[in-house]
Order: C-alpha cells, then sequence, then structure tokens
C-alpha cells in the first residue's frame, strides 16, 4: 500500500509542477525581423564609407571606424581657412596684443 502511495505523489506532482515548468519554456520566435542594434548600424555604415578598400587597408579602416561609432573624423583645416578663421576671432586686437593671438591661433593644430 505504501508504493501505491508513493506512485500516487509521483504522478500528483508531475501533474501539479507541469504548468510551473511550462511558464518558464523560451518565448516563441515572432516571424517579424528585429530593429537592428546599434553594432549592426555601426557595421553597416562603416561597410558603406569603406568601398572599395582591400586587405589590410579596410582591416585598419572597419577597425577605426568602429570604434569610432561610425562618424567620419573632420577634415583637416587648410592654412588659409585657419588664417580667415583666426583673423575672424582676433577682432578689434591690434599690434603686439594681435600679433601674439594670431601666433597662437595659427600654430594650434585642427
Amino acid at each position: 500500500m505504501k508504493i501505491q502511495s508513493v506512485i500516487a505523489a509521483i504522478v500528483l506532482g508531475g501533474v501539479f509542477a507541469a504548468p510551473a515548468f511550462a511558464q518558464t519554456a523560451a518565448p516563441a520566435a515572432s516571424s517579424a525581423p528585429a530593429a537592428p542594434n546599434s553594432q549592426q548600424t555601426k557595421m553597416k555604415t562603416c561597410n558603406t564609407q569603406a568601398g572599395d578598400k582591400k586587405g589590410d587597408d579596410r582591416k585598419a579602416f572597419m577597425k577605426d571606424c568602429l570604434s569610432t561609432g561610425g562618424a567620419t573624423p573632420p577634415a583637416k583645416m587648410t592654412q588659409q581657412e585657419r588664417m580667415k578663421m583666426c583673423n575672424t576671432q582676433a577682432g578689434d586686437k591690434k599690434g603686439d596684443d594681435r600679433k601674439a593671438f594670431m601666433k597662437q591661433c595659427l600654430s594650434t593644430k585642427g
């Protein structure tokens, strides 16, 4: 009689435990494609910017591009553009003050 009680307890335990296991099952995958994550977006942008680069050039470009988030680095100013910008910033300065400002402004990289 004890064996029958043990078997009944196991069967009833399985019946009651089945819904708990069903609730912890992984959700079904939906048929709609998921939105691309930021890494996928960066990869797509960098691939487009890489263009026809091949081999080590492409590898180096992709590494740099992905680490910066796909943003293209700003173009360096030409000497003429830098001179124009510094003249504008100098404003009404005169004499030694202007000369010192222009020297410092034109010597900065950017």
